[in-house]
């Protein structure tokens, strides 16, 4: 008597799931990277309130050392949940997605000031949001 049975096959992951942890990955150093950035803007703001000019006229005007403390606090707090993400814990990616959002709009706000890395660390946030919010390693679809 024969038994018939399918040879179990390893799990290989798909492209998508190899692209989307590596995009998590590449998330959370993105956002150590940024934290520890967004900390040293935040203390040459606070330090030198001229270390910034404004760019043309803007409808949301804020005091440079205010925009100071505002770039420290994200900072600190970003890079805290990027390690949260390189260390894989589920409050890092809700962190993650929601201080990548917050980070988006500050930097939007801080366009006149420095609209070139304004507008670079809004296209790393909006890759951030992405790469945490399509990465399934952390759900329930998460394999052994």
């Amino acid at each position: 008597m024969s038994q018939n049975t399918a040879p179990s096959r390893p799990h290989t992951s798909s492209t998508s799931e190899a692209w989307a942890s590596g995009g998590t990955l590449f998330a959370g150093v993105l956002m150590l990277v940024t934290g520890i950035m967004d900390v040293f803007q935040g203390i040459a703001g606070i330090a030198e309130d001229d270390v910034y000019t404004r760019v043309g006229d803007y409808v949301f005007k804020f005091d440079l050392t205010t925009w100071g403390w505002i770039h420290l606090v994200i900072g600190i707090v970003v890079a805290i949940a990027g390690f949260g993400i390189l260390k894989g814990a589920e409050w890092g990616r809700v962190a993650g997605i929601s201080l990548a959002s917050l980070n988006l709009i500050a930097q939007f706000l801080f366009l006149p000031y420095q609209p070139w890395w304004a507008l670079f660390s809004m296209a790393i946030s909006v890759f951030v949001i992405w790469a945490l919010a399509t990465d399934d390693a952390y759900g329930a679809g998460k394999r052994s």
